[in-house]
């Protein structure tokens, strides 16, 4: 049987009713890691000593039947998170011999649902960049065709369930590094409101933009997943203080009646046809289930760009200052003194990406140019969520391509930052105002895959989840995968 074919309630059901057992769930995919992830490198550890013992607990109480709700499910994290006892690089030289004290929160309550973790992804450095090219690692391959990049940051995340090595894994998004990349791999990614997942033990790149979610094969299973991650967690004091939400009762609930925003400022930059087309098809199915489109104005909405490029290194610049050398992580050879020991560390430890936004974050925050940079820009944020806030009193969700195409080749943009920042130019806004988004696969050009971006308000990722789930019973792209056998 080929297991990895199943969506994850299908797995749950075949564990529950005794079809497989999780030890040969999850011994199948440790076995695909090992055949096809060399090709794609969207695994930095794979963890299967500890998957196998926590697959073969799993079983046993299935036998007691003391099963817990999301037992023997596997999972892979993004390298992001961190695991007790197990190797969190951030895909950085800098921390790559850090074996953390502590796991984050995402991890234990995903472990404490019973889900298997089968190793950790690769991702850009530190979480920055859009293909998934500046990790420490080497770059990840999109299992779609190899020369083409699979996104960023979450690339190992999405790589790896595009490929079916894993049925479902863990991913942030600061500025759309889960639908991007979910975006150029056939995927459902959701990004969800600021504050509904916790950052505890999620290493930091921007603390006010950085948000944990999830990239999975569907709309149904990445609710099943997400539920399960969400909740006020008293060790961050960013997390709302909210219960856990309910994301998969209303997944069936119709969409008759309800609105879709068509932001006008989006629907005037020019796009490739294949991105016109598959956009007014997924429009006209929408119509067809009933669903009213209404075209909205988000004024200030091109502004995300230039205010996103100074607040996230800002914030990246205070957040890596602390790998200086001397408490954890790497640490330069025979430095003279002090000074030599951060700057060379600093300098051999980070990559050219990394390297480059902190200058760019520490030039903003310096006394002559905080005003200038850092406070206008986040005043200007402020503009971008009011346009939020204004639509959202008249529609339910917001749609927009996710990304400006489809994948580019490995090497394409790498010497072009600004070319590569623009791939995020329709997922960066939600981050700003700190809204769920979501990217369904909605379409192909030349044998690569195209998502459909949807952002709901505030809160109401159940809602941008029974829109997605809507239109994946209606239409079969999230169920095509790249033939890795």
């Amino acid at each position: 049987m080929d297991l990895h074919k199943l969506y994850l309630s299908e797995q749950l059901e075949g564990i529950k009713s005794g079809k497989f057992s999780s030890t040969e769930l999850t011994t199948h995919y440790l076995e695909r890691i090992s055949k096809f992830d060399e090709d794609l490198n969207s695994f930095i550890t794979v963890t299967e000593d500890q998957a196998i013992a926590k697959a073969k607990k799993s079983d046993e109480r299935y036998k007691n039947n003391t099963n817990l709700p999301l037992d023997g499910l596997p999972i892979a994290h993004k390298d992001i998170f961190c695991t007790k006892d197990v190797l969190t690089t951030c895909g950085s030289k800098m921390l790559s011999n850090f074996e953390a004290p502590y796991s984050s929160t995402v991890f234990e309550k995903l472990d404490n649902e019973g889900m298997v973790m089968l190793g950790k992804t690769n991702m850009d450095e530190f979480a920055m960049g859009s293909s998934n090219e500046t990790s420490y690692f080497g770059p990840v391959k999109n299992p779609w065709n190899t020369e083409y990049v699979p996104g960023g940051s979450s690339g190992g995340s999405a790589s790896c369930v595009s490929a079916e090595l894993a049925p479902v894994a863990t991913a942030t998004d600061t500025g759309g590094s889960i639908r991007q990349p979910a975006s150029l791999c056939g995927l459902t990614g959701i990004k969800p409101t600021y504050g509904r997942v916790s950052r505890y033990g999620m290493i930091a790149f921007a603390s006010s933009l950085d948000q944990g979610g999830v990239v999975a094969r569907s709309a149904a299973d990445a609710a099943l997943i997400l539920e399960a991650m969400c909740g006020h967690d008293p060790k961050d004091s960013t997390s709302l203080n909210l219960e856990r939400p309910d994301l998969t009762t209303n997944l069936n609930n119709p969409i008759k009646g309800m609105k879709i925003g068509l932001p006008k400022e989006f629907f005037e930059k020019e796009m490739p046809s294949y991105v016109e087309k598959s956009i007014e098809d997924a429009i006209s199915i929408y119509k067809d289930l009933g669903a009213e489109i209404v075209e909205v104005s988000l004024p200030n909405i091109n502004l995300s760009l230039p205010i996103y490029y100074i607040i996230a290194p800002a914030e990246c610049s205070a957040n890596l200052s602390r790998y200086d050398g001397v408490r954890y992580g790497y640490r330069c050879e025979d430095p003279k003194d002090i000074e030599d020991l951060y700057m060379r560390t600093r300098e051999e430890g980070f990559g050219n990406e990394v390297k480059r936004r902190i200058l760019i974050g520490t030039y903003a925050l310096s006394a002559g140019y905080y005003d200038a940079y850092y406070l206008k820009a986040q005043k200007c944020r402020q503009l971008v969520a009011n346009d939020f806030k204004e639509v959202f009193k008249n529609i339910d969700v917001l749609l927009s391509p996710t990304t400006p195409g489809t994948s580019f080749k490995a090497g394409e943009k790498t010497n072009d930052p600004i070319a590569m920042y623009l791939q995020d130019i329709f997922t960066i806004p939600a981050n700003l105002a700190g809204l769920p988004g979501l990217s369904i696969p909605c379409g192909e050009n030349a044998g690569l895959p195209l998502g459909l971006q949807l952002v709901g308000n505030s809160l109401e990722e159940d809602k941008l989840l029974q829109f997605a789930h809507s239109y994946q019973l209606n239409t079969d792209w999230h169920s095509k995968m790249p033939d890795i056998s």
